[in-house]
């Protein structure tokens, strides 16, 4: 199946990754918050891979398949064994996605013989929350040379950057020819405004949600951002 092209105009639309976490972690009441809300306008849905045990990991994203979802995990990890570790619960997952990590190689080789899209992260990260550094050229170098390993896209922290997240997320999306998703503390209308100019392919928000930064119940927020990221682009 071709790769969505990551093309900045004013006819694409961002697509919203619901995860339910918060402050990096997901939530204990994952599997509840779904089902409440899972008839909501989020195609895409995901989490983290701490702190819910396995077996509860499974069923919950066995659930988001049986309604139709796409399913994403995000992995906020640094050495190549954690790396491992969370490609390896996408897969027993069944997830079409596996976000984060940085970038390996053999990561990588497990994801496309798992058929997992792999979207690695760019940049200098650490901690958790994560922050950001590097420069944007650096970033868009690393990009490139992770594309040409096979890796479907990028996981770009563009808000947890510690320079002008906006300028990152605009020439970063509009350099790097493949799917790129902005993740992370996307939490009002200027974002928002900001992720519709830059057009990735999609874009997260977890604790935004629980914070009640869009004013509403869960399903509420995330209709209000989708129906939000579908009007008429600012220009």
């Amino acid at each position: 199946m071709e790769k969505e092209k990551n093309l900045t105009n004013r006819y694409h639309t961002p697509s919203l990754i619901v995860m339910l976490t918060h402050e990096d972690q997901t939530v204990q009441n994952a599997y509840e918050i779904f089902d409440a809300y899972k008839d909501s306008d989020a195609e895409y849905w995901g989490f983290k891979e701490e702190p819910l045990p396995l077996s509860q990991m499974k069923d919950l994203y066995a659930y988001m398949k049986s309604c139709g979802k796409k399913t994403v995990l995000e992995v906020v990890a640094y050495t190549q064994a954690e790396c491992m570790s969370g490609a390896k619960m996408a897969a027993e997952c069944g997830c079409d996605f596996l976000m984060g990590t940085v970038y390996s190689d053999v990561v990588n080789e497990f994801c496309r013989e798992n058929g997992i899209k792999y979207m690695p992260f760019v940049g200098e990260i650490h901690d958790r929350p994560s922050v950001l550094e590097g420069t944007c050229e650096e970033m868009i170098l690393q990009a490139r040379e992770y594309l040409a390993k096979g890796v479907y896209g990028i996981d770009l922290l563009g808000y947890r950057y510690t320079g002008d997240a906006a300028r990152l997320n605009e020439e970063f999306v509009r350099a790097v020819d493949a799917p790129v998703c902005i993740a992370g503390s996307i939490n009002g209308y200027q974002r928002l405004n900001e992720i519709r100019k830059a057009a990735p392919w999609a874009f997260t928000i977890g604790s935004a949600f629980f914070e009640n930064k869009f004013d509403g119940n869960f399903g509420e927020q995330i209709n209000k951002v989708c129906q939000y990221i579908k009007s008429e682009k600012i220009t």
